[in-house]
């Protein structure tokens, strides 16, 4: 049984859901960001000192923008490593980069252009290209590969969620969910009725849990639903990952936390 969270707001206190990993609960969605930021950039800073370089793959949408804005001003963060930082793109959509619809447009409009980070240390999916999947995953593999066996791996994934459970660009019943048969396996082109509109260049499962730390963030009330079904469906074996792809997430050897506002807790 899971313990309240006496949490202020006018839906009283709040169940901290039982989800795969760790569960940070905060009352606001800034406090959220806080949390996320604190811990990304003591990991960050972690790597850069163990390894020489820290591998972070960043996601789209709304909900992580706030956050990334407040790394580039936030005085606090003032000494994230970003000289010795790769930024990767979890999931593009097929369109161009001038288009308003890119993942990476909006990520480097906040992080590329201001935090310092070197130029050809920025790796965009061009997810136009007919081998776009292929293409992004040997880039991977060829600048991970420099790394000593057993830490050729992506150092911080920062994953969302969707009202349908999808994460990434791994959406419901979508073929990117299944490796390909003879092709690439850490990247996918996801495509198809599955699939919302335009057509996704996606990191698949097995890069995603082969990385050292895992954040889902997932805040506001629309989230609450969906936050319940995953919880309710997260100790079934098999997990239903079919209907519920944020259920594929699993590190084989790194560590998954996720990050909730108190509205998008199921009630108690």
């Amino acid at each position: 049984m899971h313990e309240p969270i006496p949490l202020a707001g006018d839906r009283g206190p709040f169940t901290r859901p039982a989800l795969p990993g760790a569960v940070v609960v905060r009352e606001s969605a800034d406090e959220v960001i806080d949390a996320a930021l604190a811990d990304l950039f003591m990991h960050a800073l972690a790597c850069a000192r163990a390894f020489g370089d820290f591998h972070l793959a960043l996601s789209g949408g709304g909900t992580p923008m706030p956050m990334y804005r407040r790394l580039m001003y936030d005085p606090a963060y003032r000494e994230f490593p970003w000289t010795r930082t790769h930024l990767w793109i979890v999931d593009e959509r097929r369109v161009p980069f001038d288009d308003d619809r890119s993942n990476f447009r909006h990520i480097d409009e906040i992080i590329g252009h201001h935090s310092g980070i070197p130029r050809e240390q920025v790796h965009p999916i061009r997810a136009t290209e007919p081998d776009a999947d292929a293409a992004y995953e040997r880039l991977l593999r060829d600048t991970l590969e420099w790394r000593e066996k057993g830490q050729d791996r992506l150092d911080y994934v920062l994953l969302g969620m969707g009202a349908d459970a999808h994460t990434a660009s791994l959406f419901p019943r979508s073929p990117a969910l299944r490796p390909a048969p003879g092709g690439p396996q850490w990247v996918r082109i996801n495509a198809g009725p599955s699939v919302t509109p335009p057509d996704r260049v996606t990191m698949t499962y097995q890069l995603i849990n082969a990385a050292r730390f895992i954040a889902v963030l997932a805040t506001g009330a629309a989230k609450r639903p969906t936050i319940a079904r995953v919880a309710a469906a997260a100790s079934l074996s098999p997990p239903p990952i079919d209907d519920l792809p944020i259920l594929g997430v699993r590190p084989v050897a790194g560590e998954l936390r996720w990050y909730l506002d108190a509205e998008a807790c199921p009630g108690s």
